[in-house]
């Protein structure tokens, strides 16, 4: 895998990721309601989202009830989403010195639509060099658990996406290619064991997180 190389910011880039029931979305708002109460500057948004386009796009590619999509068609709208949430809202912030925290990035494309859907991953990678220009986070909280825990967490939450509805093999693929990530890109990943009680696991990401700030 090619190093890699993310362009200089005055900002600093966080992302959460994970494969779906791992907790993602309560970790984010915990680490939004820790950077505000030190007083950090900070957005917090998600992907795919983050604009009015992204959330359009995350209807449509979420929607059980919506037109089915195919699986390239799905990757490229995700990139599509990203690129406006890269030029309206991420790199605004960081050039603007701010901490941006976003629920999910450019790892979730290739586990899930690379390792998940079986696109190719130069395919992937050459939308990441097209869309991203380098541009990198500075830290990627994975967090993980076995893919059965985390589905069983899903079935007590309502009814599923698009996406949560996608039987377990799928999943467990997503689940590798995080892995795998995380091992080839070892500066940035920080693996959490999100089995553990919530509280205990937004210490711990605090903890991290505190530390890459520099405010211990």
């Amino acid at each position: 895998m090619i190093p890699e190389k993310t362009p200089r910011h005055p900002g600093f880039f966080v992302t959460v990721e994970g494969v779906d029931g791992v907790g993602k979305s309560t970790q984010v708002d915990l680490l939004c309601a820790w950077l505000e109460a030190q007083g950090i500057a900070f957005v917090c948004t998600r992907e795919p989202g983050g604009t009015s386009l992204g959330e359009a796009i995350r209807e449509l590619l979420l929607c059980p009830s919506g037109p089915p999509v195919a699986d390239l068609a799905e990757l490229l709208l995700i990139f599509a989403a990203r690129a406006q949430h890269l030029e309206q809202v991420i790199k605004p912030a960081l050039t603007a010195g701010k901490v941006v925290l976003c629920d999910r990035f450019t790892d979730a494309s290739f586990a899930y639509q690379g390792a998940g859907r079986g696109l190719s991953q130069t395919a992937l990678c050459t939308l990441e060099s097209l869309v991203q220009a380098g541009l990198q986070p500075d830290l990627t909280f994975l967090l993980d658990m076995p893919v059965t825990d985390g589905l069983a967490r899903l079935a007590k939450t309502g009814d599923p996406d698009r996406l949560e509805q996608l039987p377990s093999d799928f999943f467990a693929r997503v689940r590798q290619m995080y892995l795998t990530r995380a091992r080839e890109y070892p500066e940035r990943f920080v693996m959490v064991d999100a089995c553990h009680q919530v509280n205990a696991v937004r210490d711990q990401l605090v903890g991290i997180l505190r530390g890459r700030l520099g405010r211990e």
